[in-house]
C-alpha cells in the first residue's frame, strides 16, 4: 500500500473496491452509479476521484456506514490495509449496532417454520380445516 496520498489520484469506485467495501470494481462501480454511495452529501459518478478527508455515505446490505477517508489507494490489499484507509464516524456506528438489534428482536419476534407438515400433522390441519367449515 503507498503512502503517497498527496500525489495518488484514484477514482472512487476503484477506492471503494481497495477499502474491501464491495467485493469487485464492477459492484463498486454499479453502487455508485445506483445512488447508494453518496461523496459529501453529493451523488457521484464512478470517476469521481476521492480526496483525503472526505465523507463518503454507502450502503452495504441492510446497512449505511459513513466513513472519513483517511488514506488512498488503488491497490486493494488484505483487510488490516484496508481498514487504514478510512475511519468510520461515531454515529454511523452507533446507527449500525441499534439496526442490527432491531433486525435480531424482529426476527425472534417472527414465528418459525419447522418445514412441512408430515403425515399426521397434515391429517390434523385437514380435519381442523374441516371442522371450521361446518
Amino acid at each position: 500500500m503507498s503512502n503517497k496520498s498527496t500525489t495518488e489520484k484514484v477514482r472512487i469506485d476503484k477506492w471503494l473496491w481497495a477499502a474491501r467495501f464491495y467485493k469487485t470494481r464492477s459492484i463498486a462501480k454499479d453502487m455508485v452509479e445506483g445512488g447508494k454511495v453518496h461523496y459529501d452529501g453529493h451523488r457521484v459518478k464512478p470517476s469521481k476521484e476521492v480526496c483525503l478527508g472526505a465523507t463518503i455515505r454507502l450502503r452495504q446490505g441492510f446497512d449505511e456506514k459513513t466513513v472519513v477517508v483517511t488514506g488512498i489507494s488503488a491497490r486493494r490489499g488484505n483487510a488490516t490495509m484496508a481498514a487504514e484507509l478510512y475511519q468510520e464516524t461515531d454515529e454511523s456506528l452507533a446507527q449500525r449496532e441499534q439496526n442490527a438489534l432491531k433486525r435480531k428482536s424482529l426476527a425472534q419476534s417472527m414465528p418459525t417454520s419447522q418445514g412441512r407438515p408430515n403425515k399426521k400433522e397434515r391429517r390434523k390441519i385437514i380435519q381442523f380445516q374441516q371442522q371450521q367449515d361446518q
